[in-house]
C-alpha cells in the first residue's frame, strides 16, 4: 500500500471517499449518542429521503462502521449504532465541523463574490 493519496490503493484516499459522500460523516455525527431506528435517523438529520438514508446506512455498514441490529417484537424493527471503527470518525467529524463553523462565512463570501454559479454550472 502506498501513502500517495492520488493513487487508488492508497489508505489516505480511502478515508477522503468516506468522507466524500454528503451524508456519510451526517449519519455517523446523528449515531454518536447511541442506536437509533431509520425514523428517528430521518427526522433528527432532515433533508435526506429514505432511500438515500437506506443507501448511506448500507454503505457505513460494508465499510464497517455502523452495525444493523434487527429487534424482534411486534412489529419487528432495526436499529443502527456506531461500530468502534466508526467510533474513531467523531473526532475528524468533528474537526472539519469546526472547522466550517470557524470559516463558513468566509467561504459562503467567497462564493458570493463569485457569482451566483460555481464554474462549470449551466
Amino acid at each position: 500500500m502506498t501513502t500517495d493519496a492520488f493513487l487508488a490503493d492508497c489508505r489516505a484516499r480511502l478515508a477522503f471517499d468516506l468522507f466524500a459522500n454528503t451524508w456519510n460523516a451526517v449519519v455517523l455525527w446523528a449515531l454518536r449518542d447511541g442506536p437509533k431506528r431509520p425514523v428517528a435517523l430521518r427526522e433528527q438529520i432532515g433533508g435526506i429521503s429514505s432511500k438515500v438514508l437506506t443507501e448511506t446506512l448500507r454503505r457505513l455498514q460494508f465499510n464497517g462502521l455502523v452495525d444493523r441490529r434487527e429487534h424482534p417484537g411486534a412489529p419487528p424493527h432495526v436499529a443502527y449504532e456506531l461500530t468502534a471503527l466508526g467510533r474513531t470518525l467523531l473526532a475528524p467529524i468533528d474537526a472539519v465541523g469546526a472547522w466550517a463553523f470557524a470559516h463558513g462565512d468566509e467561504v459562503m463570501a467567497a462564493q458570493e463574490a463569485a457569482g451566483s454559479k460555481p464554474p462549470g454550472a449551466r
